[in-house]
């Protein structure tokens, strides 16, 4: 596992559409052990591929509940509002208030190439429409015209 660069905002690889991943191999479980290291170490709750610099549909998220890897995601349904704070590893010092669906049906592959539909709610929602997101070149910023410098910010002023 590695540690990878996380690029930031300005970069055009952040604006690019990431292509499916047509198969399973040895090389994707390495990206995915490094998005996770890198993640971590970012202290991140997610990471997508394009952030380092890897235009494959291939996302990471751990919200506190677990890993959890996604391979080709697609939003299924969305249903329900929330507005919140959210942050991106890829535009440090920036928060802003975003509106996402409460409530969110997915599919994916997990590493084994295992199709699996899961709902999520609440911030596991909002964190993988983010990260979707990522792998359609949308950043947060192009979602909300309120933003907020992190350290100046206390975020129960923005719920």
């Amino acid at each position: 596992m590695a540690i990878r660069y996380i690029i930031k905002d300005g970069d055009p690889v952040l604006r690019e559409i990431s292509k499916p991943v047509p198969e399973i191999t040895p090389r994707i479980h390495k990206i995915l052990d490094d998005m996770a290291e890198t993640m971590y170490d970012a202290e991140g709750v997610g990471l997508a591929a394009p952030q380092i610099a890897i235009l494959k549909r291939v996302i990471v998220i751990d919200i506190g509940e677990g890993l959890l890897e996604m391979i080709n995601p697609e939003i299924l349904e969305k249903d329900g509002e929330q507005v919140g704070p959210e942050g991106c590893l890829s535009i440090p010092g920036v928060l802003g208030k975003v509106k996402r669906a409460e409530h969110v049906k997915a599919r994916f592959l997990d590493r084994n190439g295992k199709e699996i539909v899961m709902e999520a709610t609440g911030f596991l929602a909002r964190a993988i429409q983010h990260e979707v997101d990522h792998l359609n070149g949308v950043l947060f910023t192009d979602l909300t015209e309120e933003f907020y410098q992190q350290e100046k910010l206390n975020i129960e002023t923005m719920n």
